[in-house]
């Protein structure tokens, strides 16, 4: 996790020199994302806040995930993470939104689902975007790598990359 904490921190420094904010909605990977983000001292500077939205009603409530898309797409799907990074920037007033919402398993996989798929999606402005992933390893492992994967497409995106 060393190198994810200088990534959040490198990520802070864009954010402080672009004066832009920061806030995440998270589901499986329960809070790291926003763990990785408040270890930096000063990070109330840019960092908004986080939801834990595990749950479809908390996504819904909280986030705004409307229930036609869970219903239709399924918690795990582009649409509701992108649904739920729009509904956290937001609901927090931020400038950028990440959402993140899959399976890190062991159990939770469903045909075309498989344990480590994990969408990630990136809400501002100007801009919406999308990774569909697919991490392999532990839970543990697999919230690691969701966690990592999404503060990389938030420097890509404060890099102009994107």
């Amino acid at each position: 996790m060393r190198m994810a904490a200088s990534l959040a921190k490198e990520i802070g420094d864009l954010l402080r020199s672009k004066g832009l904010t920061l806030s995440v909605a998270e589901s499986c990977t329960g809070g790291k994302l926003g763990d990785l983000m408040t270890d930096i001292s000063g990070s109330s500077d840019y960092f908004m806040g986080g939801v834990i939205s595990y749950s479809n009603e908390a996504k819904m409530d909280l986030l705004g995930v409307t229930k036609s898309v869970l219903e239709s797409k399924g918690a795990v799907s582009e649409e509701v993470a992108a649904q739920m990074a729009a509904g956290v920037r937001k609901a927090l007033h931020a400038d950028i939104g990440v959402g993140i919402t899959g399976i890190a398993g062991p159990t939770g996989a469903t045909p075309g689902k498989p344990v480590g798929l994990v969408y990630i999606a990136l809400s501002s402005k100007d801009n919406d975007l999308c990774s569909r992933n697919l991490f392999r390893g532990s839970r543990a492992l697999v919230k690691k790598q969701a966690a990592g994967k999404a503060l990389k497409m938030v420097k890509e995106y404060l890099a102009g990359r994107c």
